[in-house]
């Protein structure tokens, strides 16, 4: 097989400035540990999000220019909801300023005291938005999702007799939404077959419970399908994505993934009801419904982006890219996530640092240690941002300790990739010497993007 090759050429570079180590010890230091609050010019290799960080393509720079600034019924508006309506095929499509903010409007008017939000597993601020309005967000993920390096094809889905039993011990009343995360980042980037989410939305429609997609990853999920899932082979990437819509009474979207947007979302559903009283909120916090908090420029770029991402040559080179970095680290010994996700490399921080219990955030400490070493920026996803405390203010661990380098779509070239593996082996040689977290700063909602921290000595 020949080497997959990026299927776009290179019209236009940055440049990214070089640090050395010991420039670096002084930057975290004074950042206190946290990568969030590095400055971006002081990072070789950004892999801390892939939200909003995609290169656009010519085309899409080139709609931004037909983009129309028109306060209400701007035709940016109608070409981002017939992009949106052609895969989802759902009649009401909200513009929202990013995804979170379609998350917040939508769990502010379900949410509540007393209600419980099941999912596969729930991304950070999906939580944060639940929580906020008084619910609690409740994950089931499946049996194969709780085994970061032991291989399956589909480790993002929804434990279906966990999501039964759940609803028989609380009530279908007290659940007003059940939401799969596609694919599922924070269980390492994983897939969710389609199989699992008939199943789910069997349940689901028994209960009388909506189910939802927290769409962000779609195209990649869908690619997975094909790929991984029998029957699927010979259906173009575009038809899946449709037929995982059809499921789902409604879904959220940040289109600063799989749109290759650098700002905006959606929220788009079946329930008129549902829709209008967003559409009313979205007044209230974010603008008129025809443009939802984003420019027309910016609609535009989602309207281009949305069709771009099902390229099946694209996903096949953004597919491959992350299996090459998986496997270079799987042969090094690397514990890794395995298989590869979708999105970003996921690093098993737990095993990788066997030697730091998990309440000095052993996620945390190697972050620190790539960012020391090599100058790349990744984010823990582990007990710093997804850890509760009890009554007695102990740490409850999160499920799983992994740290996520999240890669930029069409951003980096393979010599940066495999500088990536290089830096990550060579921690992982010396990774002993690497040492502990304690906080020594806290919010109490979201903590991990404005923690401060500090070593263990």
């Amino acid at each position: 097989m020949k080497t997959i090759i990026e299927p776009f050429k290179i019209k236009s570079v940055e440049p990214i400035f070089f640090t050395t180590p010991e420039y670096r010890v002084e930057v975290l230091k004074n950042a206190d540990y946290n990568p969030f609050l590095i400055h971006s010019n002081d990072v070789l290799i950004d892999l801390l999000t892939d939200s909003g960080t995609s290169a656009m393509s010519s085309d899409q720079w080139a709609g931004i220019m037909k983009g129309d600034e028109s306060y209400a019924g701007s035709p940016s508006y109608f070409r981002f909801k017939d992009a949106v309506q052609d895969i989802t095929h759902m009649p009401h499509v909200i513009p929202a300023h990013q995804g979170r903010a379609a998350e917040k409007i939508l769990f502010s008017i379900l949410g509540g005291k007393g209600k419980y939000f099941v999912s596969n597993t729930l991304f950070d601020t999906t939580r944060a938005n639940i929580e906020y309005s008084g619910a609690e967000g409740v994950d089931f993920i499946g049996e194969a999702g709780k085994h970061p390096t032991i291989p399956a094809p589909f480790k993002g889905n929804m434990d279906v007799e966990a999501l039964k039993a759940f609803i028989e011990e609380k009530g279908a009343a007290n659940i007003p939404l059940c939401i799969i995360t596609v694919t599922n980042n924070s269980g390492g980037g994983q897939p969710v077959s389609m199989g699992n989410i008939k199943a789910v939305k069997a349940v689901c429609h028994e209960h009388h419970i909506p189910l939802f997609i927290d769409a962000c990853r779609f195209a990649e999920n869908s690619y997975f399908i094909k790929l991984r899932e029998p029957g699927y082979a010979d259906i173009s990437v575009k038809e899946i994505a449709r037929e995982l819509f059809s499921h789902a009474d409604g879904c959220t979207m940040s289109a600063k993934k799989d749109a290759f947007a650098n700002i905006g979302g959606f929220l788009a559903m079946h329930d008129e009801t549902l829709a209008q009283q967003c559409r009313n909120l979205l007044i209230l916090t974010e603008g008129f419904p025809t443009y939802g908090g984003l420019a027309g420029r910016d609609l535009e770029a989602i309207a281009i982006g949305l069709k771009e991402v099902l390229d099946e040559h694209y996903l096949q080179y953004r597919i491959r890219s992350i299996e090459y970095i998986t496997n270079k680290l799987e042969a090094a010994g690397v514990p890794v996530m395995l298989p590869a996700g979708g999105h970003a490399v996921y690093l098993d921080a737990k095993a990788f640092l066997d030697h730091i219990p998990v309440h000095q955030y052993p996620g945390q400490a190697l972050v620190g240690a790539l960012y020391l070493h090599g100058g790349i920026r990744a984010v823990e996803i582990g007990s710093l941002m997804f850890g509760k405390y009890n009554d007695q203010h102990e740490l409850i661990p999160a499920a799983l300790e992994l740290v996520r380098l999240a890669i930029p779509r069409r951003v980096y070239t393979q010599s940066h990739i495999d500088y990536v593996a290089e830096v990550i082996i060579e921690v992982f040689e010396q990774r002993k010497a690497i040492k502990g977290l304690t906080i020594i700063e806290e919010a109490p909602t979201l903590r991990h993007f404005t923690a401060k921290l500090k070593p263990i000595q």
